[in-house]
């Protein structure tokens, strides 16, 4: 490696302007300073770099290769502080960010759209995924932030939850659902807690965490059995399974509003609140 690094930006002014004189009044430095910086230069590769004709200095064979490697680098550097001065006005670059899917599927890809008519510089990158796969994403510094269901938290896994901040953004009711028919004749004449655990169950998950916390918060019960007949990593696939009496699962209210309204599906209560995930 060279031993200063400053001699290859003298001469590539000294290549770029055609004399000592031209790259000294760029460096804003003398012409003795700028000869000296060369002849160390040349003196630290052994090769010569220019041809002194008269008051004129001819690139040789040697400068012309060094300048060809040297030039692209310049000029993407000059681009990247030009870019880096930008964003200190205005947004640029990418931004990575997280969501659950169905969240991410129903809400993001419009506010990214509006996002970007107003900040046009910015581009992103956005995965989808639960808590488990995200946040340590946002730990390693591959992503920037995340959305992530409190609710799903509450089962601990390999991350500790005290390293990150987080921010209330969105709070949505989440319920246990089944399909009115599925309620008449299932649900209706046993509606307790050993009624609703001997049902058949729609998860997205294979261990049911929803569905367990779901009874932790109604009953104070922990660590329920129950029959998972279908699991499914979309929301939507598991509210027409509901809807097709397939079983119960538990959704967020907003995301089956219209399937609530058209009085497909009905939420299981109790005398508890309804659960709110943020």
């Amino acid at each position: 490696m060279l031993e200063n690094l400053d001699r290859l930006k003298v001469f590539h002014q000294i290549f770029s302007k055609g004399s000592v004189l031209g790259a000294a009044g760029s460096l804003n430095v003398s012409q003795s300073a700028v000869s000296q910086s060369l002849a160390k230069l040349e003196a630290e590769i052994q090769c010569q770099l220019f041809t002194r004709m008269h008051k004129r200095l001819v690139p040789t064979r040697a400068g012309h290769h060094l300048f060809s490697v040297i030039q692209p680098f310049m000029e993407g550097l000059e681009h990247c502080l030009d870019t880096l001065t930008a964003a200190r006005d205005t947004p640029s670059g990418r931004l990575c960010l997280g969501a659950p899917v169905e969240f991410g599927k129903a809400y993001l890809p419009a506010i990214l759209a509006r996002f970007r008519k107003q900040y046009p510089g910015v581009t992103f990158l956005l995965e989808l995924g639960d808590a488990a796969r995200l946040l340590p994403m946002v730990e390693n510094g591959d992503m920037d932030f995340a959305f992530v269901d409190a609710f799903l938290t509450q089962n601990p896994f390999s991350v500790n939850l005290d390293r990150f901040h987080f921010d209330p953004v969105v709070t949505e009711e989440v319920i246990l659902a089944c399909s009115s028919d599925y309620y008449e004749t299932r649900i209706k004449p046993n509606p307790g807690f050993d009624g609703l655990r001997s049902q058949d169950f729609i998860t997205s998950r294979e261990e049911g965490q929803a569905v367990q916390n779901w009874f932790s918060h109604h009953f104070n019960r922990s660590n329920v059995s129950f029959n998972i007949v279908l699991t499914v990593n979309s929301l939507q696939a598991a509210i027409s399974a509901i809807c097709n009496h397939a079983g119960m699962g538990v959704v967020a209210s907003h995301l089956a509003r219209d399937e609530m309204a058209a009085g497909q599906i009905v939420p299981i209560t109790t005398r508890k609140p309804a659960i709110v995930n943020q």
